[in-house]
């Protein structure tokens, strides 16, 4: 009987992660429809970029904490090269996975939208 409880308690205890599971199908919807500077653009870049791109020492020297450093990056070219790993760029985030689509959606919809300080 005891034998029976450990293995039921065993497989119990089992299981795999399902893809599904774990990263429930959305439909492949992403919202850009309200996409601001400070919730959303600011957002994404402090998740991926700032870790490197900040502080006294910003790697490559290129800062990205506020507007005004974002709309330089804008202006050259280097943001959406970077993140959307174009040849003649150094990919971004270096050493790290290539951002959501939904990311870089959202953040061609902010530049297309004339780059609002919203």
């Amino acid at each position: 009987m005891i034998a029976g409880l450990f293995g039921v308690l065993l497989l119990s205890s089992c299981y795999y992660d399902n893809m599904e599971d774990l990263y429930p199908d959305t439909g492949g919807v992403c919202d850009t429809t309200n996409v601001t500077f400070s919730q959303t653009v600011l957002p994404v870049l402090q998740s991926h970029c700032t870790g490197c791109h900040s502080g006294s020492a910003p790697s490559g020297n290129i800062s990205i904490v506020n507007y005004n450093d974002v709309v330089l990056l804008v202006h050259s070219g280097r943001l959406l090269g970077t993140i959307r790993h174009e040849q003649g760029y150094s990919p971004m985030p270096k050493g790290g996975n290539k951002l959501s689509n939904c990311d870089i959606a959202k953040l061609e919809k902010w530049i297309s939208d004339g780059m609002p300080d919203n």
